[in-house]
């Protein structure tokens, strides 16, 4: 997913911190006073880094309906696009809709037609 939005020769670090450690940085870095699902800090021009605080994330996704590592994924590629050098607009929003449709949203097996026996097999994808 990273080389697929970010490209290969990136360096991408991500953290998990505290809702303490996330606040702040949150207040040194981006004058908020509240903790912060992610954070992403462009280092070089192919190196950044992602902050992320389970503890909001996991509050967050109940409260969007989502599963908590379904939200990790959205959120880490909300990052991504961020570090690319994209803001928040619709042009964002149709790429993390395309990026979540791909890693998240499409069903982890899928149909092999089996000649030999004239129906579909299901192969199961390994989980990553």
């Amino acid at each position: 997913m990273k080389n697929n939005i970010l490209g290969k020769k990136y360096s991408l670090s991500i953290a998990y911190v505290s809702e303490k450690t996330s606040r702040e940085i949150n207040k040194e870095y981006k004058n908020k006073n509240k903790p912060a699902n992610i954070l992403s800090f462009p280092l070089r021009k192919n190196k950044g880094e992602i902050v992320l605080c389970p503890t909001v994330i996991k509050r967050e996704a109940k409260s969007f309906g989502k599963t908590f590592s379904r939200y990790l994924g959205f959120l880490v590629i909300h990052g991504m696009l961020h570090l690319k050098g994209m803001e928040h607009s619709s042009r964002m929003e149709e790429a993390e809709k395309k990026y979540d449709q791909k890693y998240f949203c499409r069903d982890r097996r899928r149909v092999v037609h089996d000649a030999g026996r004239g129906r579909g097999v299901f192969k199961g994808r390994k989980k990553s």
